[in-house]
């Protein structure tokens, strides 16, 4: 047991009161920018928005202005603050520089039906979703290509443990460099940067990649999920299909005849591309009620709005704007197993009504 802990338990039998001084071990009070230790609940340093494990109380007690902060090297708490202005000016900044979205001419769609009980499976929706997609134009650019390269690297179904090969890592890494040379990507390392989230490129890089391609365990299997295999290439977890929302995706498997789309409730207020759909189908069987997705985004968009949010609000919903539209992303920490310094990884992202 910790000495502070030892003298709170002690402090109770002799009829002491430490409350003013001590608080609970999920606490940051009377703690804040005190040495990292791997022990604690949550942290109180000034790294631990970065790590994503803060107390929950962080801010009342060593935030900016409170009395209980101190500078003991590194940043101090405001330093990395971002508000809900500026993550709007971001994600407006990533809309516009994703110069490898699809054009309008590039997809052409064929929604039908609108459901209005997401939970009735009826295929109302004989054709297929989409009619036209210019493969040659789009699959061709670097980052779609390394991006559907990923997609056939994992199993479906939660508790088969993911075993990759080299050339499988390989793959993710070349993905990584590749929309690491666009401007979405590099719009948004700065962004974090001068936010002092990450101090250097390689270490955003580093960190995108166990956020992203960690492997932990939904099943009983260790290592059979990731953020990135949950939310881009989906999972089918108790007879039904989780997560999916990646638009280039559903299109392959919809020209192999592995998914059949069943109808759709949501299409958002774009008139250009990317768009967003709130679709229902099946899955070579399993059924997806209300699946959420971009349309005629690149992969670097829509990896990096996704990054955008999970850095910046973790767990909760994310309030952006792409083309003068208000957006909402959720994302979910993984919280049963951690990475680094008690870091979270993804356990998903998808949009959300405004």
């Amino acid at each position: 047991m910790k000495t502070w802990a030892f003298i709170l338990l002690m402090g109770t039998v002799c009829s002491l009161s430490f409350g003013s001084l001590y608080g609970p071990p999920d606490s940051c009070k009377g703690r804040c920018n005190e040495k990292y230790n791997p022990e604690d609940v949550c942290h109180c340093n000034s790294k631990c928005k970065t790590h994503q494990n803060c107390c929950e109380d962080y801010k009342t007690y060593c935030g900016q202005g409170n009395t209980d902060e101190k500078e003991m090297g590194g940043f101090s708490s405001s330093d990395d603050a971002i508000n809900n202005e500026e993550l709007q000016q971001a994600s407006e900044q990533l809309y516009q520089s994703d110069h490898n979205r699809a054009q309008e001419s590039d997809i052409i769609l064929n929604k039908q039906h609108v459901a209005s009980n997401t939970k009735d499976q009826e295929d109302q929706s004989p054709e297929p979703l989409f009619k036209y997609v210019n493969e040659k134009k789009l699959f061709s650019k670097p980052t779609y290509a390394s991006f559907i390269k990923l997609l056939d690297n994992y199993h479906k179904k939660v508790g088969t443990e993911e075993e990759f090969t080299a050339d499988q890592l390989k793959e993710q890494d070349n993905f990584l460099q590749e929309i690491m040379k666009t401007e979405v990507m590099k719009e948004l390392y700065n962004f974090f940067h001068n936010k002092n989230r990450y101090d250097t490129e390689s270490e955003f890089v580093a960190d995108l990649k166990m956020m992203w391609f960690g492997l932990y365990s939904r099943g009983n299997d260790e290592g059979d999920s990731s953020g990135f295999e949950h939310v881009f290439t989906g999972e089918v977890k108790k007879g039904k299909v989780s997560g999916f929302h990646n638009w280039i995706r559903f299109y392959i498997l919809e020209k192999q005849g592995v998914i059949n789309y069943l109808s759709y409730n949501y299409d958002g207020p774009w008139t250009s591309y990317p768009d967003v759909l709130g679709m229902q189908f099946n899955w070579d069987g399993f059924y997806k009620e209300v699946g959420t997705s971009f349309i005629g985004s690149s992969p670097e968009f829509e990896f990096g709005l996704y990054s955008l949010c999970f850095i910046a609000r973790p767990g909760k919903v994310c309030r952006l704007k792409i083309g003068g539209y208000d957006l909402g992303i959720q994302t979910y920490t993984w919280d049963k197993s951690t990475y680094g310094n008690g870091k979270k990884y993804i356990a998903t992202a998808y949009v959300v009504s405004p």
